[in-house]
């Protein structure tokens, strides 16, 4: 059975948290990404295949209506929010569902199952255009006041900073709120791999490796332990 990719835009760490433990309950669900931010969610939902959205309506910087209105081929989404007022809004967007806070994991659950009826429905090749979108090749992410335009080809790696993310490319470097895990979610595996909890690289920009530190440049960067062996098949 294929699996249904969804991702959790939440401002709140706890209703993450929440969602995805009743993620984790059902089989044909795959986590594919879980943020805060609903500026990262965006670009996510801009370079990857995302079936299945729960998507926070009130967030700072921008409201999940906002952003849905700013997708081009949005998936199926279900709202979650404290606020009733939004059930106009939600059936205007073509919502599937609208789970008012606080919800039980059966509620998670009817709402589950319209998204499924819905995905079904788009079995066709001809009925659903979210699967035609062309392969990414770049990442959009908010730095500061912007939001810049970062190509693939010009990572070198991403380091893990708590809370936010250091995106190191040949000719500078990318601090943004951001989880590296989620970062990780929206790059290709064939170009990108984990390699240390806190590093993710560009296989291509690797030159050498010593002991447990691969070369990047003037950049050393540690393998975590059980990784090496992997890494050295991967890259070399």
């Amino acid at each position: 059975m294929q699996k249904i990719k969804v991702l959790l835009v939440d401002d709140e760490h706890l209703a993450l948290e929440l969602l995805e433990n009743f993620l984790k309950e059902v089989p044909e669900l795959e986590l594919a990404g879980a943020t805060q931010s609903p500026l990262e969610a965006q670009g996510i939902l801009n370079h990857m295949t995302i079936d299945l959205l729960f998507l926070d309506v009130q967030m700072p910087t921008l409201s999940g209506v906002s952003l849905l209105k700013n997708l081009k081929n949005p998936p199926v989404t279900i709202f979650t929010t404290a606020y009733s007022n939004y059930a106009i809004t939600a059936y205007d967007l073509n919502v599937v569902d609208y789970l008012l806070k606080p919800f039980e994991f059966e509620r998670f659950l009817q709402a589950v199952d319209k998204a499924k009826t819905q995905l079904s429905s788009y079995a066709s090749p001809a009925a659903n255009p979210i699967h035609t979108e062309e392969t990414p090749t770049f990442l959009s992410v908010k730095a500061d006041t912007k939001i810049v335009k970062i190509f693939f080809h010009d990572i070198l790696f991403i380091q893990g900073l708590k809370e936010y993310v250091k995106i190191v490319c040949d000719k500078e470097n990318i601090v943004t709120f951001a989880r590296l895990k989620n970062l990780e979610a929206t790059l290709p595996t064939n170009q990108f791999l984990r390699v240390h909890k806190s590093y993710l690289i560009n296989t291509a920009k690797v030159t050498s490796i010593s002991g447990n530190l691969l070369t990047i440049g003037k950049h050393r960067i540690p393998i975590s332990r059980g990784k090496k062996e992997m890494v050295v098949k991967r890259i070399f």
